[in-house]
């Protein structure tokens, strides 16, 4: 191939080889949930469930990039924190943001 002919020609990504893989896709996993979504079966400290990230940078109905936690980290009442898993626990979560208010200086009033 000439120089002339490597300048004009076009490299499009292809599939690549499933058998050099060393372990399998997402799709052929077989798997329910986002893996995002997934809990692990190992507990977990709130801390460690507070920096998983369900969605990252892709584009909501706007249009806009957003990023999704795994777990939404809220306060219980007697002061400590629960991580509440973004799907499992949605109506929990619902319930949280519904009871929050806010006063006229913005604080959060529980």
């Amino acid at each position: 191939m000439t120089d002339k002919n490597q300048e004009n020609q076009i490299n499009q990504p292809v599939a690549e080889d499933t058998h050099l893989r060393q372990e399998p896709n997402v799709n052929e996993r077989n798997l329910t949930a986002n893996p995002g979504d997934r809990i692990a079966d190992e507990s977990q400290s709130v801390e460690e469930k507070a920096k998983q990230v369900a969605v990252d940078d892709v584009p909501d109905i706007t249009g806009d990039k957003i990023t999704v936690p795994t777990y939404f980290v809220v306060d219980e009442p007697d002061g400590t924190k629960k991580a509440l898993h973004h799907v499992k626990d949605a109506e929990e979560i619902s319930d949280v943001i519904r009871a929050a208010r806010v006063d006229e200086n913005g604080n959060r009033i529980w």
